[in-house]
């Protein structure tokens, strides 16, 4: 609990009636703001003082604007008689005082009069300026709808028109879509979780920009779990949690992304895990994202790993050659000055397979290149640009390899993955390894046997036809099969 303030709370002094006469005359908020300063000094005025605006003056009601609602009851309960003595004893002679959270009206220039009193405007119609935080004559903007101070930036591009949807992330871009065109909560939370460089970002992006078109009248408010994390270090480090509080479970729509940032972070995870069900509570929208599933996410309290389950989760899969390839085409048709061949289109797609992010990037390096020396993009030129990803991306995957990465995921020795014995525990790794090395390698059926201890190639058709039934049965499988599948190929 913050104690209650200290500092004088009576009538005026000598001192400071002959300083109202001195200083006060030419800037009355100016004069009151250094009064508040040295009165209670840095520590309190940073806090809760600082962030008062004079909005206006008129007919001896003085309008100040604060940032949030918990700050302006703070200052009332605690300030606000200090204020309204040292605002009398100014040549502003102010009887009234009325606070009022800056967000609540649509702009600066139309607050809502006192009661009584004409609505503040001059001869001209437009409203006096308010003095900013160093005294200077400027006026209070309102922050757009659907904005936080608190919060990231959106990416202008990440839009759903701009998002490239297959069969690997068409289920969450369904469900992104309907998160964004619902004024009610239609699952909460919404988890998306997928590699890096496969659309969350976007995806999230995408959300914020359709509900603020939406429902331009909430607040929404996208933010890193890494700031997350800050913001709260900072809050902690300056005793102002009640105001990291406010800010984060005032919104209508919070979007955090890589969950994963704040693992092992105890303290941080405290405040998430109270936000998050304030937030649940209240019937507002949660979307979390992350680079696994939340029962896959290590480091993280079991209690939040059971409440990130609790609305719908939807994994984006790595992309199919269909999907690089209608993304590819869709940023060609934007590059309207460079001619690009579709036998380009293919290549790329074809051999840059690891993520979104790089297969863009490869393009965006050789539009460039072209555009900057004067060359026509053929395969020449794009083998000579992207040599070094293209290097990379032909890194050979070995089925020792495989065996490898296999045994260690489901915790066996690769002697026992290579033993005769059948029992499901060893027999399924062993046909997810064959499956594998069939998918990732170019070894032939035969090859692939003999590196399994010399089992026929029979063996391994059955083991390869046998887990491709099951990737369509049974969903942990598959999601066990594309994770391995990003393991050996990152």
């Amino acid at each position: 609990m913050e104690e209650s303030p200290s500092g004088p709370q009576g009538t005026l002094g000598r001192e400071t009636i002959a300083a109202v006469g001195r200083h006060a005359a030419s800037d009355p908020w100016k004069w009151v703001r250094a009064q508040l300063r040295r009165e209670y000094g840095r520590a309190q005025y940073e806090r809760w003082l600082a962030p008062l605006r004079l909005v206006a003056i008129e007919d001896g009601l003085a309008e100040l604007a604060v940032p949030t609602e918990f700050i302006r009851e703070w200052i009332e309960r605690n300030y606000l008689d200090r204020i309204r003595a040292l605002m009398a004893a100014s040549p502003a002679a102010v009887e009234e005082i009325r606070l009022k959270v800056a967000g609540e009206q649509a702009s600066a220039e139309h607050v809502s009069p006192r009661p009584g009193h004409r609505n503040g405007k001059g001869a001209n119609g437009a409203r006096g300026s308010a003095p900013d935080a160093d005294g200077q004559v400027g006026r209070i903007e309102a922050k757009p709808a659907g904005t936080d101070s608190f919060g990231g930036r959106l990416e202008p591009r990440y839009r759903f028109e701009s998002f490239i949807v297959g069969k690997s992330n068409a289920f969450a871009h369904a469900a992104a879509r309907r998160v964004a065109e619902s004024e009610e909560v239609p699952f909460n939370p919404l988890f998306l979780h997928g590699g890096v460089g496969l659309g969350k970002t976007h995806l999230m992006h995408a959300i914020a920009w359709e509900f603020m078109r939406n429902f331009p009248d909430k607040k929404v408010m996208y933010i890193s779990a890494e700031k997350f994390m800050y913001q709260f270090i900072a809050a902690v480090r300056y005793r102002d949690t009640m105001s990291f509080k406010q800010q984060f479970r005032s919104v209508d729509l919070l979007m955090l992304d890589d969950v994963q940032f704040i693992a092992n972070k105890d303290s941080t995870q405290e405040e998430f895990f109270h936000t998050f069900n304030a937030l649940i509570e209240s019937q507002k929208q949660l979307v979390i994202s992350a680079d696994r599933s939340p029962t896959d996410l290590e480091g993280i309290q079991e209690r939040i790993v059971s409440r990130l389950g609790w609305g719908l989760v939807a994994d984006i899969h790595p992309t199919d050659y269909e999907l690089r390839y209608g993304i590819l085409q869709a940023k060609a048709e934007a590059v309207p000055d460079v001619v690009i061949p579709n036998e380009v289109l293919d290549f790329l797609a074809r051999k840059i397979t690891s993520n979104v992010r790089e297969l863009e990037g490869a393009l965006n390096r050789v539009v460039a290149f072209a555009q900057l020396v004067g060359r026509a993009v053929t395969l020449d030129l794009v083998r000579e640009v992207l040599s070094d990803l293209l290097r990379a991306n032909d890194r050979k995957i070995t089925i020792d390899e495989i065996q490898r990465v296999v045994a260690d995921y489901y915790n066996l020795r690769i002697s026992e993955l290579l033993s005769p014995r059948r029992s499901r525990n060893i027999a399924r790794p062993r046909q997810v390894a064959m499956y594998l090395a069939k998918q990732l390698t170019a070894r032939s059926l035969p090859e692939i046997g003999r590196k399994f201890s010399g089992r026929d190639h029979t063996t391994v058709i059955h083991a390869v036809r046998k887990i491709e039934d099951l990737r369509k049965a049974d969903s942990t499988l598959d999601e066990d099969i594309h994770r391995l599948m990003r393991q050996l190929q990152s």
